[in-house]
């Protein structure tokens, strides 16, 4: 479903492209929505149309939220450096200055698993969120895919620490396609985030404040995969890192703790998306 996925952002973003720079072709509402959603789904909403990214977003049916989509392309990075800036914590906690921690809890070296604790700073008036997430990720060299995953879990390791408050939904899926190889510059990528940061603020401030800080991240992690390029600062390979074969307990191994009152308004916003 993930190749059907990128093939349909695919075929709409060479219909959203202008005929000359800066130009911008926009189809009617109703084939922009359908290209993006399949049947029996809600549609997809797009509320942002930038340089190397568009955003969309539609309603999680009962609850106030939004699930979010990101389609998006570059030329000057290499699929595999994009990768490893995605999962390398240590690289994060430098060039993420929000991030006040970002530890693996535990890793499963049989298939790669690793639960991670994540601290982050929330826009003002609001406390830091904490998130205790298990991600996966693959290199499907048949397709021609990179896949990263990472959903919400529990773990005896990281209890609630009253300083933060704990997002406990909280999902995030990016596929990954080269234009060549993974080793030639450029490629696509389809980023689908959902979570729920527990405010006490209306949908439309929180959606405004995901709206507000997903370009600033994205250009963050885009300047972070140039920095890797250029050999500025070291980055794991997790292409080339190999599982190492094991089962039971010993495929695993532990590695290495109310919202201020507001007047409703929304202050300006740089959310994380791990």
């Amino acid at each position: 479903r993930s190749a059907q996925e990128m093939k349909h952002m695919e075929n709409i973003s060479s219909l959203l492209q202008g005929s000359s720079p800066g130009e911008y072709q926009r189809p009617d509402p109703k084939s922009e929505r359908e290209a993006v959603a399949t049947p029996r789904e809600q549609p997809w909403e797009m509320i942002m149309d930038k340089k190397h990214f568009k955003l969309w977003r539609r309603p999680i049916e009962g609850t106030h939220l939004y699930q979010y989509r990101v389609f998006g392309s570059y030329t000057d990075v290499t699929p595999r450096q994009f990768f490893n800036v995605q999962l390398d914590t240590e690289y994060r906690k430098k060039w993420d200055s929000l991030v006040i921690k970002l530890d693996v809890i535990e890793r499963d070296l049989a298939t790669g698993s690793e639960v991670i604790h994540w601290v982050t700073h929330f826009p003002y008036p609001m406390y830091s969120r904490d998130y205790v997430y298990v991600r996966r990720y693959s290199v499907d060299k048949e397709n021609n895919l990179m896949v990263l995953v990472s959903r919400a879990v529990e773990h005896p390791s990281v209890p609630e620490d009253p300083e933060y408050v704990r997002v406990r939904t909280y999902e995030s899926q990016m596929v990954i396609r080269p234009h060549k190889t993974f080793d030639e510059n450029g490629f696509d990528y389809l980023l689908t985030y959902s979570d729920n940061p527990q405010t006490v603020f209306p949908r439309y401030c929180v959606s405004w404040m995901v709206s507000s800080g997903m370009p600033d991240f994205l250009e963050k992690l885009h300047m972070a995969a140039l920095k890797a390029k250029k050999m500025e600062i070291e980055v794991r390979d997790y292409m080339s890192a190999k599982p190492i074969e094991s089962s039971g307990s010993e495929g695993k191994a532990s590695v290495a703790a109310a919202e201020h009152k507001s007047d409703g308004t929304c202050s300006p916003a740089h959310l994380e998306y791990a």
